[in-house]
């Protein structure tokens, strides 16, 4: 088989030392980079992530627990576990700590001292008494003033620890903007809250820490990461692959082609991208690299794949939870709306992909390289049950917590009984405590997202800073369409791309340090507003952010999928940064698209067949050609110009309407033209 379930280190023919998925992931990807413990501090965290895992199970399904405490509770899982599991620095050693006078079992005693705080602060609010706290809410006492403080800074350095330094720090400037506001410039002026009343505000009432992030995370988030592990150790996750290997595999570039669909389905049951280029870039990658791919260019199209688990159905990043409570509609409704724009992105891969493959010449799998399907049926067919029951039940209109906790029974259910790939009771144990082990950065990054939501919330920082964004725009757009051009460009038509434009770079530069979730919350709340004073849809406007952040994690210079896959091609991973964000143009074009097009995310008030398939139309031909133009290669060779050319035809798809569809097609004509030429010409040699 061509496929192996190990990486190797550069020449993946030369015999180096292999290296496992999980060990890749856990290099490249901050929020899984875990130090080693003693063995018997070991069994005692074990407990803890097996816990905390339990916990959530039996709160979602079973439990009646107070909102605030729920929070709470997750909230000292999160942080003691962050405190145990992530090193004051950054450290990928799998060797425990030398043995010294202040550890324990690998641990600093001020790191265990700071687990123990965590649980008590985070509790602390919870377990008052309603009525006292209704009393306290405005006129804090002075305890709880220290422990606010005392969890504001515990937040901030657990999300320093599990997501980097870039999180805590835009944290930090916003707890400084809101005290001294009144030394801001211009509209960002505001009068300054006391420490009393910022602390009141973040941590008493539930507009900051204790928050909807935070809350979301703990209902809806950390079921579905656990669903998502369990899936994949029962062996969805290796059926979704060979399954791509049969679609796929034999046509030309056939690796290439099966890490698309295996990463889309792998997305089904994932939404995080790094996690998803470790898993089926291990096996895809050194394919690619066989049968004469670029190592770079296997890399970038792996990475692009795999980002876009994050808008991929029925199971999305952690962000489109937090949609269904921002907007207060079904989540079926997200995954309706998501469904097309997703297939639009492994479409402008596939184009790439494809193109690329006929330039080169590239051959598919051989019949010898590829699965069998009787064999790949009779091992892993019961593994789909879980994701039907799962998607049956939200299609049906239940709550995703109460999917995903049938989700997650089914999917014990299947691996203990399926005899082909049987959950032991020690693999059991062990998806319990990955699952947990992997929710903790977003938990740690909710928390952290919440002081930055509330201090938006208590200044009015949104709505000021969405004035500025608008002005801008306008002020730009005035300028622009002033003079010849008003006959074709309105001012509003150019206020409205220019506010589109900011907040997609403002999306991409804050995803390059943050993860998604957090840029999601973040600029939300500042696009959203300056979206919607331009008639723009909440719904529209929330999948616009989204998408722009989901980007993030294939736009140097902090591509963080890009370079996971670049460690196992042994590629450069500038380079790879480069070309993933080539390969994933479409993603970058879809939102605009949507935006001038609702039609397309199916459950707007604009949807009607006949704008959905012109605008589905457009979008497709518009990728394709941006794909050509990217790619340089249709039948053969395109020249600079003629790459420019198709390109800028490209764009008058993105705004779809019969019209300005016509006017691109007229204007990539000539190129399409030339290349029928080449191939008539090509047919008669």
């Amino acid at each position: 088989m061509i496929f192996n379930n190990v990486v190797k280190r550069g020449n993946m023919e030369s015999g180096q030392t292999t290296v496992s998925a999980s060990e890749l992931e856990r290099r490249y990807d901050p929020e899984v980079e875990f130090r080693t413990t003693g063995k018997k501090l070991g069994y005692v965290i074990t407990f803890m992530l097996v816990s905390m895992s339990v916990y959530h199970f039996y709160a979602s399904g079973f439990g009646l627990i107070r909102e605030l405490l729920h929070r709470g509770i997750h909230l000292s899982f999160v942080l003691s576990l962050v405190f145990l599991l992530f090193g004051t620095r950054r450290k990928i050693s799998t060797d425990i700590a030398p043995p010294a006078w202040y550890r324990i079992g690998g641990i600093g005693i001020w790191d265990i001292a700071l687990a123990i705080t965590a649980v008590v602060v985070s509790l602390y609010l919870p377990l008052l008494p309603a009525e006292i706290l209704a009393q306290r809410v405005g006129a804090p006492s002075t305890s709880d003033v220290v422990m606010g403080t005392l969890l504001l800074v515990l937040v901030l350095e657990a999300a320093r620890r599990s997501v980097g330094f870039t999180m805590p720090l835009i944290a930090l400037v916003f707890i400084l903007y809101a005290v001294f506001g009144t030394y801001a410039p211009g509209a960002l002026k505001h009068p300054g809250a006391s420490w009393l009343g910022l602390i009141n505000h973040l941590y008493m009432t539930n507009q900051g820490i204790y928050g909807i992030a935070i809350g979301v995370v703990a209902k809806y988030v950390f079921l579905f990461v656990l669903f998502g592990v369990l899936a994949t150790r029962i062996g969805l996750g290796q059926l979704f692959i060979d399954l791509a290997s049969l679609l796929a595999g034999r046509f030309s570039g056939g690796p290439a082609k099966v890490a698309i669909f295996s990463s889309a389905m792998l997305g089904m049951i994932s939404g995080s991208s790094i996690a998803n280029t470790v898993t089926t870039g291990s096996l895809t990658i050194p394919a690619m690299k066989k049968v004469g791919y670029e190592p770079h260019f296997a890399a970038a199209v792996e990475a692009t794949s795999s980002t876009g688990g994050q808008i991929t159905p029925p199971i999305m990043g952690a962000a489109a939870f937090i949609m269904v409570e921002f907007l207060e509609i079904p989540y079926r409704e997200i995954l309706l709306a998501a469904l097309f724009p997703a297939a639009l992105h492994y479409f402008g891969i596939f184009v790439m992909v494809h193109l690329e493959a006929k330039r080169l010449g590239l051959r598919g799998l051989t019949a010898a390289e590829m699965p069998r399907m009787g064999a790949v049926l009779s091992k892993h067919w019961l593994t789909v049950a879980p994701l039907v029951i799962l998607v049956y039940l939200i299609v049906s209109g239940r709550t995703p917590d109460y999917a995903a906790v049938w989700g997650i029974v089914s999917c014990v259910v299947v691996g203990f009984i399926n005899p082909k790939n049987r959950l032991t009771l020690v693999d059991f144990i062990d998806a319990l405590a990955t699952g947990a082990r992997y929710a903790l950065a977003v938990g740690a990054a909710a928390a952290a997202v919440g002081i930055i939501v509330g201090v938006v919330t208590l200044t009015g920082t949104g709505f000021r800073l969405s004035f500025v964004v608008t002005q801008v725009a306008a002020e730009l757009g005035g300028w622009i369409s002033s003079g010849w051009l008003e006959a074709y460009l309105s001012q509003s038509g150019l206020t409205l791309f220019f506010t589109l434009l900011f907040t997609a770079f403002a999306c991409i530069i804050m995803g390059a340090g943050i993860p998604t979730t957090a840029t999601y919350i973040i600029l939300v709340s500042v696009a959203a507003p300056a979206l919607a004073l331009l008639g723009v849809q909440p719904l529209v406007a929330h999948f616009f952010v989204f998408y722009y952040g989901v980007l993030a994690d294939i736009t140097p210079p902090v591509a963080l999928a890009a370079y996971a896959g670049a460690g196992i091609a042994g590629a450069n991973p500038f380079k790879t940064g480069n070309t993933a964000f080539r390969l994933g143009i479409a993603k970058a074009i879809v939102p605009f698209v949507f935006v001038y097009s609702p039609a397309l995310l199916l459950v707007t008030p604009e949807y009607n067949l006949p704008d959905f398939l012109i605008t589905l139309m457009g979008a497709m031909i518009g990728i394709g050609l941006i794909g050509i133009g990217f790619s340089g290669f249709l039948i053969s060779t395109l020249g600079r110009f003629e790459r420019f050319w198709v390109a800028l035809a490209a764009l008058f798809f993105v705004t779809p309407g019969l019209i300005t569809m016509a006017i691109g097609f007229v204007l990539a004509l000539p190129v399409l033209l030339r290349q029928l030429l080449v191939y008539r010409r090509n047919q008669t040699a």
